[in-house]
Formats: structure tokens, sequence, C-alpha cells
């Protein structure tokens, strides 16, 4: 087998995986992790339960793609833009106001990837908790360095930044949930309470 054959499977390979992954996280915000199963996405892809398998081994394997793809588009959506913005208030703002517009424009069929899995998997032990509460910690903790740098600059009230995070983080996950229901009034009062928050 040549070089370049191998190459090019290896490519074909990450393009399919990165396609199951996202797929699965797409399952997983209407349904849950409990949801993508091996057979369930080869139904909805048209590819056979063994070229999964092949590609992912486990349904265990397979939900821990999904949470790297859904963190991969949290990161695409929210964080790299909002990094354009100068460091400080103004890129506290930004991260929020992108995190607000994922929810009420959402990129995943069930709104808010992360929202749902952390209902799903706060509970139970093992491996897939394990990366969904890491997913969440590195958001919180790059939060609350956000506003630290902020507040470091005199821009933010001077309060503990880690607690601040908190608040915004449930303030958002509360509109998620109104906006799931399909109250958008909710998701602008949200938008009013970090705003004042931010004062």
């Amino acid at each position: 087998m040549t070089e370049a054959t191998t190459d090019q499977r290896l490519v074909k390979g990450a393009r399919s995986r990165a396609v199951i992954a996202r797929h699965a996280a797409d399952v997983a915000s209407v349904e849950g992790l409990a949801g993508v199963s091996i057979g369930r996405l080869a139904g909805d892809l048209g590819i056979s339960k063994s070229g999964i398998a092949t590609l992912f081994k486990t349904k265990e394997a397979l939900q821990l793609a999904a949470i790297r793809a859904g963190r991969e588009v949290f990161v695409e959506q929210i964080i790299t833009p909002s990094l354009r913005e100068p460091r400080g208030s103004a890129r506290v703002r930004a991260l929020i106001d992108r995190w607000l517009a994922y929810i009420t424009d959402p990129v995943f069929p069930g709104g808010c990837f992360r929202a749902t899995v952390l209902a799903e998997f706060d509970s139970r032990p093992g491996p897939v908790r394990d990366a969904v509460a890491g997913d969440h910690d590195d958001w919180m903790e790059f939060l609350a360095a956000e506003i630290r740098k902020a507040q470091e600059m005199g821009e933010l009230a001077e309060r503990d930044a880690e607690a601040l995070a908190f608040e915004i983080d449930a303030i958002v996950g509360a509109a998620n949930i109104a906006r799931q229901l399909g109250d958008e009034a909710r998701v602008a009062t949200a938008r009013q309470i970090v705003d004042r928050l931010l004062e």
C-alpha cells in the first residue's frame, strides 16, 4: 500500500468520524446522549453499522465524540469570534451576546447541546459524565478569567469572577429552557438581567 493511499484513507476516516460525531451531537441535543447509538446513526446517515463500529468501537466512544463535536461548535460559534473583541468588558459582553444568540437561533435541533447533556449526565458516574463536566468546567473557568481581565482594567464591578460566571451560566441556562418551551420573552428578560449584572 502506498503512502498516498494510506494518507487518503486516514483523511477519509477523519472526515467520516467528524460527520458521524456531529450528527451524534444533533441527535443528543434532542434525545440526550442515551439516544445516540451505532444503529440509530447508521440508519440516519445511510452508513453500515459495521462502518460506524469500525470508527468508534463502542457507544461510549460515540458519545464522547459527540461531546467533542458539541464543544467544537460552541467554540466556533461563541469563543473564537468573541476573541476578536478587545480584552475587557467588550469581550465579556461579546461572549454572552453570542451565547444568547446560540440559544435564540440554535445551531443544534434541540437547542443548546451542552445544557441537554449536562442535565442528562450530572448524576451518572463514568467517562461520559467526566467529559461533560470537564467541558462545562473549562467554559466556566474561561468565562471567569475573561471577567477577571475586565475587572483588572477597571471595566466591571469588583465582584467574585467565579460567582459572576456562575450567575450568568444559570441565567443563560434558564433562557435556553424558556426558548425550548417557546417563551422568547424570557430570553429577552435573561439578557436584561445579564446587562444589570455587568453594569
